[in-house]
């Protein structure tokens, strides 16, 4: 294994005649069938599936004949099954064979479909048992005394049961294993009538014919359904598959006569479901986030200045992803969309000290200054705790968690760093150039105190007081 594991198998988990009980949340089980096994692969390391699946596939596949043997990992989000499906609905059975087996075509001339199928499998060839009435009834049997003459001759009746200790085994009357072998030997059976001692040779009441059907009929929505899918290639996606099949899928879609109906699943239609519901929470949680800051910051432009760092934390999100090669699934998009919460918490620590010295009439230039180096610690301090928390989660989680731990770890790390140099700068170009901030600098009070010379005295002269004292001599 290129995992480099010694001993990658811990335990094996057998299911015959069916899937067993829904042990994962993902997995439909299959209804009770004696052709179908099931067995679970329980590995020592979760990093070793992933290199072990497409191993025992070519081994499976290369020694076991006559059987289909898929080997798949358990599904994480919605169940798909087959990741690339064509559902083919009609009610012509004929004709849905005949249009499945040109589906079935377009697949098989792509290099890189593998194990082409449908989910109707191979027509059963049965033995059929057809009662003349006209004959039936002139020799005085019916149809339910050849019927149990049949049965009785070739499946057996049970007539009793022996007991024998604490066990209980049944009595069943049959033809001997030489006489059934063969179905021609129906030909030489007797037919007893149940009200009296009367037989007559079966083939004088009875023609015996083989008839091809179905083995399994298939419905969705109530319409007649073939389901035709393959499996991608090692190393190659499954929209890659049905991107090449696309065209021809188109021509023949438009050969379709009245009535059918043709519906791409697996993996296009789940895609297309998530994506739908993704967009519209995504929406959802950017508007209400944008309300609450328009209601806190009572302005209409500045969560603007807020959300400006939020699309650098998507690309390292994205990033961090393509990196650790790790797709992006609903893990990745709920880490995504609680990664736009946390990125802007942050903003708002360095972008409220900005707004309380707006307030307090400082100097836009000082704030700006002092915005980035006063609260660099508090913002490194928040976004580093978060980084930090996540690894042992990432390391240790497994293929369930690692997508939202990588998202967060590449989306914080990068945001942080452009927080401190992108909104300070987009906060200068809405009050500088777009005016759309207004920044008032309080100014300072200054008393002046002013000395008349004698040119500059006023014309009226003020009120003077004298006073008048005189001496007397006595």
């Amino acid at each position: 294994l290129q995992s480099g594991a010694k001993d990658a198998l811990k335990s094996l988990t057998t299911f015959v005649g069916g899937s067993g009980p829904r042990y994962w949340f993902t997995l439909n089980p299959e209804p009770r069938s004696l052709n179908y096994a099931h067995i679970l692969v329980q590995t020592t390391d979760k990093k070793v599936t992933r290199f072990l699946a497409p191993v025992l596939q070519r081994a499976l596949s290369s020694q076991v004949a006559g059987a289909r043997i898929d080997v798949q990992e358990l599904e994480v989000g919605p169940p798909v099954g087959v990741p690339v499906a064509l559902r083919l609905s009609g009610e012509n059975i004929p004709m849905l064979r005949a249009n499945a087996d040109k589906l079935k075509q377009i697949l098989r001339d792509i290099p890189a479909a593998r194990r082409v199928r449908d989910d109707w499998g191979t027509d059963a060839l049965d033995l059929r048992l057809e009662t003349s009435d006209d004959r039936a009834n002139l020799a005085g049997v019916t149809n339910q005394d050849v019927a149990l003459s049949a049965l009785t001759s070739f499946t057996g009746q049970q007539l009793a049961t022996f007991r024998e200790d604490d066990k209980s085994i049944p009595i069943v009357a049959r033809l001997r294993g030489e006489e059934r072998s063969n179905p021609e030997d129906l030909n030489n059976l007797y037919v007893y009538t149940q009200n009296g001692a009367q037989r007559v040779p079966l083939a004088t009441v009875a023609n015996v014919g083989y008839e091809s059907h179905p083995a399994v009929i298939r419905r969705i929505n109530q319409l007649r359904t073939i389901t035709v899918g393959t499996y991608p290639a090692e190393g190659v996606l499954a929209s890659e598959v049905l991107g090449a099949a696309m065209p021809k899928l188109r021509e023949f879609e438009k050969s379709l006569p009245p009535g059918f109906h043709l519906e791409i699943a697996g993996e296009n239609k789940e895609e297309v479901k998530a994506n739908g519901r993704q967009a519209r929470v995504l929406t959802i949680s950017v508007v209400a986030i944008f309300l609450a800051l328009v209601i806190q910051l009572r302005h209409a432009a500045k969560p603007i200045i807020v959300f400006s760092a939020v699309p650098f934390g998507v690309i390292g999100a994205f990033a961090a992803l393509y990196i650790m090669n790790s797709p992006f699934g609903f893990m990745a998009f709920l880490g995504a969309t609680s990664l736009i919460g946390v990125i802007v918490s942050h903003i708002i620590v360095l972008f409220d000290f900005i707004e309380e010295r707006r307030e307090q009439g400082g100097s836009f230039r000082q704030a700006i200054i002092d915005a980035g180096v006063l609260r660099l610690r508090p913002v490194l301090i928040t976004a580093g705790a978060t980084v930090m928390a996540f690894f042992p989660l990432a390391v240790h989680g497994g293929p369930l968690w690692e997508p939202l731990c990588f998202t967060q770890i590449g989306g914080l790390t990068l945001s942080t760093i452009i927080t401190l140099v992108l909104v300070p700068a987009v906060y200068a170009i809405f009050v500088k150039d777009l005016k759309w901030v207004a920044w008032r600098q309080s100014r300072p009070q200054v008393t002046l105190q002013t000395a008349y010379s004698a040119p500059h005295l006023p014309t009226q002269p003020a009120p003077v007081a004298v006073g008048l004292t005189r001496t007397v001599k006595s």
